[in-house]
């Protein structure tokens, strides 16, 4: 059996994500894990008169620890830590993954495909192909699936 202490969760705040923190939830608590849940505030870029590239947050970082702090455990007895990080959601996800020793990345995907994908990329992608941790990806269907 894989040796789970602890779980990383990071988080856009979709309804997506969600989903996935109820899944890290149960695994931290059925593996009595430490359960770390982490958001990236992305930089923006907006463009001067000059044509530079100009970062410019895209969300503010109180409002950002406001949402986090609402992030309660689904599980009992479940403990989380929070960490709010700046920068490139995937390069951060990696670094804490690596920072914490993670054992488990579980994040949401929102199955973005074709042109989106390509210029903006996709960040659970990046954290499966480099995390050093077995990454779980949890992507909620967009219709109902039939019965």
């Amino acid at each position: 059996m894989l040796p789970i202490r602890t779980v990383l969760y990071p988080t856009d705040f979709s309804d997506a994500a969600r989903s996935a923190f109820d899944l890290a939830c149960a695994l931290a608590r059925d593996y009595r894990a430490t359960l770390i849940v982490a958001h990236v505030i992305a930089p923006g870029h907006v463009f001067a008169p000059n044509g530079a590239v100009v970062p410019f947050p895209t969300e503010e970082p109180g409002e950002a620890c406001d949402q986090l702090a609402r992030m309660h455990p689904t599980s009992p007895g479940l403990h989380a830590y929070y960490r709010l990080l700046k920068g490139d959601p995937a390069e951060q996800i990696l670094k804490l993954a690596t920072d914490v020793k993670a054992d488990m990345v579980v994040m949401a995907t929102h199955g973005t495909s074709g042109l989106t994908r390509l210029l903006v990329g996709s960040v659970a992608e990046s954290v499966m192909r480099k995390a050093e941790c077995p990454v779980l990806t949890m992507r909620i269907p967009t219709q109902p699936v039939p019965t």
